[in-house]
């Protein structure tokens, strides 16, 4: 049986010879099993812009806890919501600020957050790491730099640079240790999301829509952790180059390191940006994207799609719904099912993340349209990607709904009817022979 987070956590303490260390995360399902059960391995909690946040697993620890914030949008309510619940915790909000979801915190407001991090755990006495460098530790990757009290960094859930701007100068005060690989933040979710057998039948879906034929190149434009390129590259063997690009270059590091341990070959991982991809024209004949549409200009994108299509090549764009109800098989009173219902209003400015999508694919170009609303089934309740969902509605739960809701998990849980759905926009296009 796989061990739990928390045991490999905990076996990673054990590893580095920590006692209380400093930890901050942006995603609080990472650390919270882990500090329900070990409290007294945790000197100063710091929960860094979390767009998701169920408090109930940090009351043993409340006194210990840091909510970093911005002024205003989503981490402000979900920080506030929270602070209420966990007595003794500190708020603190980053002035002019509203990060989404896959904000570059480190990199956007470096100085702020070094002297908060600072304050904060000079509060607080932590011990530090018994070994230095590199390695690995129960499928845990880290890193450890400089010297003092331990903080660990656990990874943000997208931003690209991860703490990187920040750790020349945290390391002046601490021993600072990064943590990555599979089991944590954003990889975590996607890796995890890819096993849902419905999320895999969607994909089947687009790429049996496409239809890529024998030696056409393959473009994935916002390859996350590659888990899907991986799935293609299995589907397909080597008789389609696939180019499997990302903003991210902590994703793609991580994306390169999975597939090299599952020994799967002909993916070129590759840095770039949806809004100015850098191929030639017509560089591919057939493109992919998926939920990445949502954070970026869309319109931008899909013009840079069509670009590097060659005539007759086929794109597929998939997009979270937040204009379709999502749906958890749940018995609960009528005013939270309609509150539980609603699905996170997740989308940049300029994103797409509704039914616009396919009239913006036939605006950049595309024709012979297959579009194709697709709904998504999670009923993994111990992953990521079902607490990264369920955590974005507990927040707005009082404790007595809280409590009917977890009833209501329980219950269906025993009846092994325990489910969610939430619907993706999905459309196939053709770019013309002109």
């Amino acid at each position: 049986m796989e061990p739990s987070l928390a045991e490999r956590l905990a076996a990673l303490w054990d590893h580095l010879g920590l006692g209380a260390a400093h930890v901050a995360t942006q995603v609080p399902a990472d650390i919270s099993d882990f500090a329900r059960a070990h409290p007294e391995r945790i000197a100063r909690l710091i929960l860094c812009v979390p767009t998701r946040l169920d408090p109930t697993p940090f009351l043993g620890v409340s006194g210990k806890v840091s909510l970093i914030a911005g002024d205003r949008g989503m981490t402000a309510e979900v920080t506030a919501r929270a602070a209420t619940r966990l007595p003794g915790a500190d708020r603190i909000l980053l002035a002019d600020y509203d990060p989404p979801g896959w904000a570059d915190v480190a990199a956007e407001r470096t100085t702020e957050l070094i002297a908060q991090l600072r304050e904060i755990c000079a509060r607080h006495p932590a011990g530090p790491a018994r070994i230095s460098g590199t390695g690995e530790c129960a499928g845990i990757t880290y890193s450890i730099t400089g010297t003092g009290p331990a903080l660990v960094l656990f990874p943000f859930f997208l931003a690209p640079s991860q703490w990187q701007p920040a750790l020349e100068e945290l390391a002046r005060d601490f021993t600072v240790i990064v943590l990555g690989g599979k089991h944590l933040g954003g990889v975590a979710a996607l890796e995890d999301r890819a096993q849902a057998p419905s999320y895999r039948a969607m994909f089947r879906t687009l790429i049996d829509t496409i239809d890529p034929r024998p030696g056409e190149a393959i473009l994935d434009v916002g390859c996350g952790s590659g888990a899907l390129d991986r799935l293609l590259a299995a589907r397909l063997g080597p008789a389609n180059p696939i180019t499997a690009t990302d903003l991210n270059p902590f994703l793609l590091r991580e994306a390169g390191a999975l597939a090299a341990a599952e020994g799967v070959a002909g993916i070129n991982f590759q840095q770039a940006n949806a809004e100015t991809l850098p191929f030639p024209d017509a560089s591919f004949d057939c493109a992919f994207s998926i939920t990445v549409f949502e954070e970026c200009d869309a319109d931008k994108a899909l013009a840079e799609i069509f670009r590097v299509m060659r005539p007759g090549g086929r794109a597929g764009i998939v997009v979270r719904a937040i204009d379709v109800p999502q749906w958890w098989n749940l018995d609960l009173p009528i005013d939270l099912r309609t509150r539980a219902n609603i699905p996170p209003q997740s989308v940049g400015p300029r994103g797409v993340a509704d039914a616009s999508l396919y009239q913006r694919m036939r605006a950049a170009g595309f024709a012979g349209l297959s579009c194709f609303p697709t709904m998504v089934t999670l009923d993994r309740t111990e992953g990521p990607i079902w607490r990264y969902r369920e955590d974005a509605i507990l927040p707005q739960l009082s404790p007595e709904e809280t409590t009917i809701w977890r009833a209501a998990m329980d219950a269906a849980r025993a009846e092994g009817t325990l489910c969610m759905a939430h619907v993706l926009h999905c459309v196939v296009g053709t770019k013309p022979a002109p």
